[in-house]
């Protein structure tokens, strides 16, 4: 017998539903009123099935004015497949804030959808680009994903995935292609065999792999920190990155989704090259989109870009996000004598050697950026400063003056201009061998100054002995810090010196970009065992790794030469998900380090007051690490006129100042263009009250968190739990029955919370949390087949002042068959939504008030004790003349399914572009869960 979607059938002595994916030889059943754990295939050739029909409830199983309320609230909660506009909504383990719907209603409207998602830092891309995916396959309109991201943000996409989305994606790096590629058959791709993967964008970019990606690439593409795709221009790994991600962009129907905080690096062609992988012509648009004359372009580059800071969304549709406020602080060192003597011994070779004019333009240029390199590592500690000096100069093995300058750029300046993280933290070299006029002899000089360097750790090296105390001061006051360093040999040196003076209860980590991605994660979960830790590392962990769960403080300890860089790091603990009120950020600086100087007023400071003054992030200007480059050959090629410790020269503002005010320009440039364009990509044109119909409307359909939270609180009371309400919420179960706790997997307290964030040792209890799903499952299965005592009834009947005639209310569960149309290809879903109908007087003539609020009735009290027989008279009548109330019944699940299908429709309406179309069936007769009969009180 061939059973549709939906169907009811009996098998092994209980009823199931039938679920996508069956045919006539095999049968996937969900248990009635069970969950998707429960989920099991049934061979009808070898066991037998038969239809069923859901049993109207027995009179005799009375229950009590709470029942209806349990039994609804238990139902709702425990649909995946609901009937909301929305058909993802009741699978995942968050519930999306108000301002997260907005992507996903943009992306609705596109097909194929192409979309740059450039939201700030820690306000929650993943879960909006998430929110897109787990939408489409539930919609049927895609079966295979890829997320492309760098390696060391496989592992989190993938527990992203995972966690909240139920996704379980393959991870796709160096070390785990064989044994993926071992299960696939003769000529199959790893990509053809897994429908969902998480893919190292480091490994799949190389010709050979990118071929075979794209050859079989899914239909929907999340590219993260996709600025480091944006242009075919520099090196070769981003010429490659750049291919591959254009190369997924030119088929036509597939759907692709761009995420970064930092779209924009200040360079227009740039920009340009990544909002042209959403739409071509997009490459081309106008460098200034302001005016009438291109308000077509800018309406139409909207529909596919946006980008919002957190003022935008920080009270959004009356629902506030809850970021930790931030406590900026600035804090200084004074170098000592001996270190200041080196300095300027170094600042003299430097200067010699930048001055020396001999050789090709080429060689000057080598000679160059040895220096430079030098002068960022003795910046930073003088275990940075003794490798630089024994190592050799990456520029000196380059052999053209672009090669020279693009080593250099990538070994000494902090670009955000299409690079990744990985590598940056390499300790720099400043020997540059047989470019110097006396090879051997400027060999030595380096040796010596190396061997001072070395000796100027520990006491005589003042910036290490005043952050030890900040960062004890800052653990006292409960704080957890992370301390990013530029070079990894500074990392250890810090890490090392804490070690030895703070106490032995403080746990410290090291983590640099010579460690593996997965190497760094599981150092990062160690720490969690201790309540006090710090973490030491470089900006290999400032972009895209969460550890808001860990820290709550970050302190410069060098200073980026990129003000976006210094956002970064401080957005891995200033983010949505923060469990402490407030964060603390630490710029630290040396006050006679001229290095440190020059950065800090001509960038940091500007680009910060700009975000404190006007609350709006803008990129670093193009040409600020050329400004920087001509600042500090202004210092190093005008002759010293004073004593060695004068480390600021006689006149060195007014020569840098040509520099800080083209600077200061360009930064007023960037600004005026950015806040043209901010409520345009900030969404702010959407009307918000389509968002909050179709909110609403799902809301309605599944509960929202403050229907879990009341529910779960509610039901594990009436079981007898004992739950203690503060900050937190403590649960007991000690006193409940014993089937509910070996359901719910635990048997002691635990501490827990409705909302993110949450602490350590916290549960963050949701729909599709194994506690509220399996509560859920326990009260429908003891409801519906009470061999344990139930909190929820499938029928009652009370005395109440809240109506003035006999009212019936049914608990109706109305279950659809969704088919997308595709072409000739179907593909079936099941949607499962609970009504609350209502009738006065008796059932043979009922009076059905279809404007009733049956919400009302839920939360009716007795007025007056209603003896069993008489009850059972009331449940009698209405259960004899039912075959009159079920014509009804199945015409209002035929209204519900055409408000389903508009709802279904009207948040995807670009799926008919691609021929794509919906028909809903109702599943008829509906299920009777529960009915209720309400008697007026006379007295």
């Amino acid at each position: 017998m061939n059973y549709s979607v939906g169907a009811l059938v009996r098998a092994r002595e209980r009823e199931w539903v039938v679920l996508p994916g069956s045919d006539d030889n095999l049968l996937i059943l969900r248990p009635l009123g069970g969950t998707d754990d429960e989920i099991t295939g049934i061979l009808t050739g070898l066991e037998e099935v038969k239809p069923a029909r859901f049993d109207l409830p027995d009179p005799s199983e009375l229950g009590d004015y709470r029942s209806c309320r349990f039994l609804r609230d238990a139902l709702r909660i425990g649909f995946r497949s609901s009937a909301g506009p929305f058909r993802s909504f009741g699978k995942i383990a968050v519930e999306p804030r108000p301002y997260q719907i907005v992507p996903l209603l943009m992306a609705l409207k596109l097909d194929p959808i192409r979309l740059l998602i450039a939201d700030d830092v820690g306000i929650g891309k993943t879960i909006e680009a998430c929110l897109i995916a787990r939408e489409l396959l539930d919609r049927g309109e895609i079966e295979r994903l890829a997320v492309l991201c760098p390696p060391q943000l496989a592992e989190q996409w993938q527990r992203e995935l995972d966690e909240k989305f139920h996704i379980q994606a393959e991870l796709v790096l160096t070390n785990t292609v064989g044994r993926l590629e071992k299960n696939c058959r003769m000529g199959e791709s790893l990509f053809e065999h897994y429908p969902f993967v998480v893919v190292s964008m480091d490994f799949i970019k190389s010709d050979r792999r990118r071929d075979e990606f794209l050859r079989t690439c899914p239909e929907f593409v999340i590219v993260d920190e996709a600025h480091t795709c944006a242009s075919p221009y520099g090196s070769r790994s981003r010429h490659q990155r750049h291919q591959l991600v254009a190369g997924i962009a030119q088929n036509p129907d597939r759907h692709l989704l761009l995420i970064t905080a930092t779209p924009h690096s200040g360079k227009e062609e740039t920009f340009r090259s990544l909002l042209g992988l959403l739409k071509e012509e997009f490459g081309n648009l106008p460098l200034d989109l302001s005016g009438e004359e291109n308000k077509r372009y800018r309406e139409e580059l909207a529909k596919h870009f946006i980008q919002r800071q957190r003022g935008n969304i920080k009270k959004y549709l009356g629902e506030e996000t809850i970021f930790p406020v931030r406590d900026p602080v600035e804090e200084d060192y004074q170098l000592s004598e001996s270190y200041k003597r080196f300095l300027n011994k170094v600042l003299a070779y430097a200067r010699e050697t930048v001055a020396d004019e001999s050789g090709s333009t080429f060689h000057q240029r080598v000679r160059w950026w040895s220096v430079l390199a030098l002068l960022r590592s003795l910046a930073s500690s003088p275990a940075a400063a003794a490798e630089t000096l024994r190592n050799r100069s990456a520029s000196a093995d380059t052999e053209t003056v672009d090669e020279a300058d693009e080593m250099g750029r990538r070994t000494v300046l902090d670009l955000m201009d299409g690079e990744t993280v990985e590598g940056i933290d390499l300790t720099p070299g400043s020997d540059i061998g047989e470019w110097a006029e006396d090879e051997e002899r400027n060999r030595q000089r380096l040796l010596r100054l190396a061997r001072e360097a070395e000796s100027l750790k520990g006491k005589e090296d003042h910036k290490l002995q005043k952050a030890i105390q900040i960062i004890e001061n800052t653990i006292n006051k409960g704080y957890n810090p992370i301390i990013f360093c530029r070079f990894i040999s500074t990392v250890h040196y810090v890490a090392e010196a804490l070690r030895k003076r703070l106490d032995k209860n403080v746990e410290i980590a090291d983590i640099t970009g010579d460690i593996p991605p997965a190497e760094r994660e599981i150092r990062v979960k160690q720490l969690e065992k201790s309540k006090t830790r710090v973490l030491v590392c470089t900006d290999a962990l400032s972009e895209g790794i969460n550890l808001q769960e860990y820290f709550n403080a970050a302190m410069h300890y060098d200073l980026s030469w990129n003000p976006t860089r210094h956002e970064q790091r401080e957005g891995r603990v200033d983010r949505f998900g923060q469990s402490s009120k407030m964060v603390r950020t630490i710029t630290y600086y040396g006050t006679d380090n001229v290095i440190d100087g020059v950065v800090l007023d001509v960038l940091i400071r500007k680009h910060k007051n700009i975000v404190k003054r006007l609350g709006i992030s803008i990129p670093i200007p193009a040409n600020a690490d050329q400004v920087i480059e001509a600042i500090f050959e202004s210092l190093l090629l005008r002759k010293k006129e004073t004593g060695d410790r004068q480390l600021f020269l006689p006149g060195f503002e007014e020569t840098i100042k040509p520099q800080k005010e083209r600077l200061a320009k360009k930064y007023d440039e960037l600004f005026n263009r950015e806040k043209k364009n901010r409520s345009l990509f900030a969404q702010e044109r959407i009307k918000v009250d389509v968002i909050l119909r179709e909110l609403e409307a799902n809301r309605t359909a599944i509960g929202s968190k403050m229907d879990v939270a009341s529910f779960t609180k509610d039901a594990l009371r009436a079981f007898g739990a004992s739950i203690r309400e503060n900050d937190l919420i403590t649960i007991d179960l000690t006193e409940t029955p014993q089937g509910l706790r070996d359901m719910l997997g635990f048997h002691t307290k635990i501490q827990a919370q409705f909302d993110l964030p949450v602490k350590e040792d916290v549960i963050y209890l949701n729909r599709t949390h194994p506690i509220v799903e399996n509560l859920a499952a326990y009260v429908l299965d003891t409801a519906l087949d009470p061999i344990e005592k139930s909190i929820a009834r499938r029928c009652g009947v009370i005395r109440t002042n809240e109506v003035t005639k006999r009212t019936t209310l049914l608990l109706v569960r109305f279950r659809y068959h969704i088919i997308t149309e595709k072409g000739e290809r179907e593909n079936p879903t099941l949607a499962e939504d609970a009504g609350l109908l209502v009738f006065e007087g008796a059932a043979r003539n009922a009076n059905w008030i279809n404007d009733f609020d049956g919400e009302k009735l839920l939360k009716a009290k007795p007025k007056a004790n209603i003896l069993a027989d008489q009850a059972k008279h009331f449940l009698d009548d209405i259960i004899g003349n039912f075959n009159q109330i079920g014509p009804h019944l199945d015409e209002v699940a035929r209204t519900r399914g055409e408000a389903l299908l508009q709802a279904h429709q009207r948040v995807r309406t670009a799926a008919k572009i691609r021929g794509i179309h919906y028909r809903i069936e109702p599943v008829l007769p509906p299920d009777i869960l529960g009915i209720y009969v309400y008697l007026p009180d006379y007295d």
